[in-house]
């Protein structure tokens, strides 16, 4: 009986300093050095950046001796980076496609995972392994007061990125008379992919620009009452509980309904009925299978288990506290880090 209750008060004790660390200064940050050899290094989506940052903090808080760490470099920031000690320089991976593509053409010497915010795609390697952890929806952002109406039916979103004729004008949808000016994330973009798919995979018309960090509302084209943007509903949830940077925030962009449904709930989290097949999405970790199954295990194949595996730290209880807290939702025991 004396175990039983120091093992629940430890975890409990677990789970509150995950709450903790995760309501604390945001930990977004490249890796201040270049990471050892044998540490778990990964890139790619923009959309989990911040969430990963805090992963990395919070384990390798656990990490004891000279065990492999865990780190993340974010999607963007200044010039080339070396990921960790002796790889080469490589233009940093700025999304899913990026990261991925990296982990694909090169070695553990260079990077172990890649972050992604979008599903195994037919022309993905086979020789990956998607290591699912969390969810998150995609919806449309347009500035608070601008003539966007709170409502658009995927037809209407599908019309719109199409630049369809006599459907250019706010005033066809609801809103306050003005030239729409629809914009996508950079190419690449898990955050891009999953939108563009959910509302009918249109050709983006000539009125669509192309260019913008995803899911940030500091990009001054952005300050416009005329413009809409997909957007993730978990990181703009984390940025509305503080888990920002000057460049990493929504600013005026606010989140908007779908056929009806709202992405919010009135807390303020994301709607699990919004986060459908449609417009929801879960967040990976792509490693390399071989790695990730080695026989005999390796110190590598270990190191990403007790990351990403169903044992691991994302899907223990204080890592999915820090997913809730950055604004995602969590999988069940059986979904998580398979």
């Amino acid at each position: 009986m004396r175990r039983t209750v120091v093992v629940k008060s430890l975890g409990a004790l677990l789970v509150a300093a995950a709450l903790a660390s995760a309501a604390a200064a945001p930990a977004q940050a490249d890796p201040v050095l270049p990471p050892a050899a044998q540490d778990i290094v990964g890139t790619g989506a923009d959309a989990a950046n911040a969430l990963m940052d805090q992963f990395s903090a919070d384990y390798n808080a656990t990490v004891t001796g000279t065990g492999p760490h865990l780190y993340s470099w974010n999607a963007y920031g200044p010039g080339p980076i070396t990921t960790k000690a002796g790889a080469p320089v490589n233009a940093r991976p700025g999304g899913s496609d990026q990261g991925i593509s990296l982990l694909a053409s090169t070695t553990s010497a260079t990077v172990d995972f890649a972050s992604s915010s979008r599903g195994q795609l037919p022309s993905d390697p086979a020789t990956l392994k998607f290591v699912a952890f969390g969810k998150d929806a995609v919806t449309w952002a347009a500035q608070a007061g601008g003539h966007a109406p709170a409502n658009l039916t995927t037809q209407d979103l599908y019309d719109i990125y199409s630049c369809a004729p006599g459907k250019t004008n706010w005033a066809s949808f609801g809103g306050t008379s003005g030239t729409i000016k629809p914009y996508l994330p950079q190419l690449g973009s898990g955050t891009r992919s999953v939108f563009l798919k959910a509302i009918g995979s249109p050709t983006p018309g000539l009125c669509v620009t192309t260019g913008p960090q995803e899911s940030e509302g500091t990009d001054p084209a952005l300050n416009d009452p005329d413009v809409l943007i997909p957007y993730s509903v978990g990181h703009w949830v984390g940025q509305s509980r503080g888990h920002t940077t000057a460049t990493d925030d929504k600013g005026g962009l606010t989140l908007r309904n779908i056929n009806g449904v709202a992405p919010l709930t009135a807390a303020g989290a994301i709607n699990a009925a919004f986060a459908n097949p449609t417009y929801g999405r879960l967040l990976y970790n792509v490693v390399r299978a071989a790695e990730w199954n080695a026989s005999p295990a390796t110190t590598q194949s270990t190191a990403l288990r007790a990351v990403f595996g169903p044992a691991g730290y994302l899907c223990s209880t204080p890592g999915k506290a820090t997913t809730t807290a950055y604004g995602f939702l969590t999988l069940p025991a059986s979904a998580c880090g398979v």
